[in-house]
């Protein structure tokens, strides 16, 4: 009578385990910028080609083979870069409170409203926005990710808490722990399988 208890609470708990193992997580970010349309992200850069995002300077139906140019990492670097500095993405946003390559963000706290409800937020966002369309797991020389930015910026300018806090290396331990524990549950899980096979038998 125990043997099929036991066989019920490792299925469950496998199933269980099992489920959440493969659930990414996904938030959701602020609303950055006014393009004029409900529900797209703000891009920017020359314009838009064949329904995909382009930065820097170009021309739609250009002939020129630049196939072997996608392909070369000093320019897809080069080409990411370029969006810190792209005129069309930081315009209105002060130079000292601007994410540079670095990964830090320059909030004082006295800037912390001015950051958050004006320009800087929107063309923070487009930054990120144009990295992640070049270089999907871009890394800043602070090691930060994408990802990681975005939760600084989303706790230095929530209501709760951590507002006004724009340290990302704060967000970069965070984000650090959760994948190790993510790591973590794997092994986890096949020992306990593995533990409650022994018992089965």
């Amino acid at each position: 009578m125990i043997r099929p208890l036991v066989l019920a609470v490792a299925l469950v708990c496998i199933s269980i385990f099992c489920c959440n193992l493969g659930k990414a997580y996904y938030e959701e970010e602020p609303e950055t910028g006014g393009t004029g349309v409900v529900g797209y992200d703000p891009y920017t850069g020359s314009g838009i080609i064949g329904h995909v995002p382009e930065t820097g300077e170009g021309v739609a139906g250009d002939d020129h083979d630049h196939d072997h140019d996608h392909h070369d990492p000093v320019q897809i670097v080069d080409k990411a870069l370029l969006c810190f500095h792209d005129k069309h993405i930081y315009s209105s946003c002060e130079e000292a409170y601007r994410l540079s390559e670095s990964g830090y963000l320059h909030v004082p706290p006295e800037y912390v409203d001015e950051y958050c409800n004006g320009p800087c937020l929107a063309e923070t966002h487009l930054v990120l926005n144009c990295l992640e369309n070049i270089m999907e797991h871009f890394v800043f020389f602070n090691k930060a990710t994408i990802g990681a930015i975005r939760e600084t910026i989303k706790a230095g300018c929530g209501h709760g808490p951590e507002r006004g806090d724009f340290n990302v290396a704060e967000h970069l331990e965070a984000e650090e722990d959760s994948a190790y524990k993510k790591e973590i549950q794997i092994p986890f899980g096949i020992g306990l399988a593995m533990i409650v096979n022994a018992l089965l038998l």
